[in-house]
């Protein structure tokens, strides 16, 4: 059988090879503060955390009014919004954790054994029906159009579509009149929605972290705990 080569390797030179770009050089979020999301061209994000209704177990005439009440909703909105679920695969770790300690306190043989099967129920029903918990979110946008976003030619927009996103800086001025207008965008929202019968709250800085962080990183939702807003140090990209 024949001996392969020995292919010489220059640690030295890995050792000085320079790391790849950064992932976040590729997002389009430049940064998230005071309860909005800042894209890099400049256009902010205000996001919505709204509640479920089982349509179906409404009469017919409340199903009517419900529709007629959300093709309203649609109808006096003058800007776009993004309709977005969430689904992911429920986590009971932290109520079979509950249940244990439960287990473990208790001295009567009978109650343990009825707790023992209750978990085994409860795991196999979670694992068998694939239970999904489903989050749903309504993404309102501000993106103040000047005559120079308008004069951007096709070829310039296929160049941006290839390399990672430039960053518009806004000012202090600049990012507080967006960030009010944006603001008063998501408060006629949120009150159209509430007017169907649907809870409604603003996501905050902390929990827009939190929602764009496991969508991006899925695989650490149910291991890795994100720090507070305050202990969070993010390092410039550029």
């Amino acid at each position: 059988m024949a001996k392969g080569k020995n292919i010489p390797i220059d640690t030295q030179a890995s050792a000085k090879k320079k790391p790849g770009q950064p992932t976040q050089r590729y997002l389009d979020i430049a940064e998230i503060k005071e309860d909005a999301v800042v894209m890099k061209d400049g256009t902010l994000r205000a996001v919505l955390l709204v509640s479920s209704i089982n349509f179906s177990l409404k009469s017919d005439d409340e199903q009517q009014a419900m529709v007629q009440s959300y093709m309203q909703f649609l109808n006096g909105l003058e800007h776009p919004i993004q309709i977005c679920i969430q689904s992911r695969k429920m986590n009971i770790d932290g109520y079979m954790e509950k249940l244990a300690s439960r287990e473990r306190e208790i001295e009567n043989e009978l109650l343990k054994t009825q707790i023992r099967d209750y978990k085994g129920f409860i795991r196999e029903l979670v694992d068998l029906g694939q239970i999904m918990q489903k989050r749903f979110l309504v993404v309102i946008p501000y993106n103040p159009i000047t005559a120079d976003e308008i004069r951007i030619g096709f070829l310039k927009r296929v160049q941006q579509a290839f390399s990672p996103a430039s960053v518009i800086r806004l000012n202090v001025k600049q990012f507080r009149e967006r960030r009010e207008r944006l603001m008063k965008r998501a408060g006629t929202v949120a009150g159209g929605l509430e007017g169907m019968g649907l809870n409604v709250a603003l996501l905050d800085s902390q929990s827009l972290i939190e929602l764009y962080y496991t969508s991006y990183n899925p695989e650490l939702l149910d291991t890795q705990t994100l720090p507070l807003l305050q202990e969070l140090s993010v390092e410039p990209l550029f």
